[in-house]
């Protein structure tokens, strides 16, 4: 009887080669999870209850106010509707960058130092999964403030003067506005070991875009101004002096003259990155520049600074005719056209949301495992 000797190996087996999808690897059932987990622990809070009642109270109250003090105004043709509408529209997106940064500013480095992270970490959930899911129930979270101020906005829209297809642009917009803030809130909490220094940092980048964009456009005006030689429509340069002409009415022609020229065409970017304008002039409701019709007026203000001062300055001022950009031709005023009709909100929104997409892919960096680099002080599980 032939017996076989079999040898066996008692050296361990390799460990199976991690796929390739082991940290971009995306299912709807790992980001849901992810999302529901985060999800039940906003519900179960009390604080969560009552951040949406004061939420709903302030900008109710402020709607009313607004609504008041315009109703009581004696101006007949004033565009109530508008006013109302840019006021409400204002308030929601500015309560709105003031609330959602708490929403993802802690939420990787505060499920860390509360030794919850390492618990998904190990499981089949992959980081873009958590990072996702955690990116999905912030937003989800941030648009149910938007939803409690639906009220309001119908209000708005209910007194005239305001299209519906405005009332959409806002909502969409200041919706990817706020799921922008939320990818950056995200990218920060997984840099920073602190939850305190990632919150402070997440409202520095939301206060940077808002508040220090104009600011800083203002303060490029000398950088960008001078005096140059452009070409006038307008009377000759001696008529000023002759004091002969005076009281005549010269004819208008094209010199060129020296005139303080400001160049905001090399910095218009700097207000189209300020979430205000980009809603401003995706839901402008206006072509012209009125009081009453704030986001038209803001609109139309940040698309004539992005075309710059005009190849042919009008100074014709008692003519009804102004110059023509094309061939130096004189044309009726009432045949001109705006020539601020290119949009730069999608300039504006593509800057925030590649800013929210970089936090984003920060995070899912900073979620795989194993690290090799933490912060000092860093809790592992």
């Amino acid at each position: 009887m032939n017996v076989t000797h079999v040898e066996l190996d008692d050296s361990p087996a390799a460990p199976p080669a991690a796929p390739r999808s082991a940290t971009w690897g995306l299912t709807w059932h790992g980001v849901r999870t992810v999302a529901a987990l985060e999800l039940r622990q906003r519900v179960r809070s009390t604080r969560w209850i009552v951040a949406l009642v004061v939420w709903f109270l302030v900008v109710g109250a402020m709607t009313l106010l607004i609504t008041g003090a315009l109703g009581m105004a004696d101006d007949e043709g004033l565009r109530r509707g508008s006013l109302v509408f840019a006021g409400v529209t204002f308030l929601v997106l500015g309560l709105g960058l003031l609330v959602t940064p708490t929403l993802t500013s802690t939420s990787v480095n505060g499920d860390r130092n509360a030794g919850t992270l390492a618990t998904l970490q190990v499981t089949l959930l992959t980081p873009a999964e958590i990072a996702a899911g955690k990116l999905l129930a912030a937003w989800a979270s941030a648009c149910a403030f938007l939803v409690v101020s639906l009220p309001f906005l119908v209000l708005a829209l209910l007194l005239g003067d305001t299209p519906p297809t405005s009332t959409l642009a806002a909502l969409v917009v200041i919706a990817l506005l706020l799921a922008s803030v939320c990818g950056v809130g995200l990218g920060w909490s997984s840099l920073v070991a602190r939850t305190a220094g990632s919150t402070v940092l997440t409202f520095v980048t939301v206060a940077a875009l808002t508040v220090f964009t104009p600011l800083l456009f203002a303060l490029t005006f000398p950088l960008v101004s001078g005096h140059e030689q452009v070409q006038v429509y307008g009377p000759p340069e001696d008529w000023y002096t002759d004091a002969q002409q005076v009281e005549a009415e010269p004819e208008c022609d094209v010199t060129v003259q020296e005139r303080y020229v400001t160049h905001t065409e090399r910095t218009w970017w700097l207000l189209a990155a300020n979430p205000f304008v980009v809603v401003a002039d995706a839901a402008g409701t206006s072509r012209h520049v009125d009081v009453d019709e704030p986001l038209g007026a803001l609109r139309e203000g940040v698309r004539g600074l992005r075309q710059g001062p005009p190849p042919i300055q009008d100074e014709c001022w008692w003519s009804d005719v102004v110059v023509s950009e094309q061939e130096s031709a004189v044309v009726p005023l009432e045949e001109t056209d705006s020539p601020a009709s290119t949009p730069v909100w999608p300039f504006g929104l593509g800057l925030h949301l590649l800013l929210g997409a970089t936090g984003f892919v920060v995070a899912v960096r900073r979620l795989r495992v194993p690290q090799h680099t933490l912060a000092r002080g860093t809790r592992v599980a």
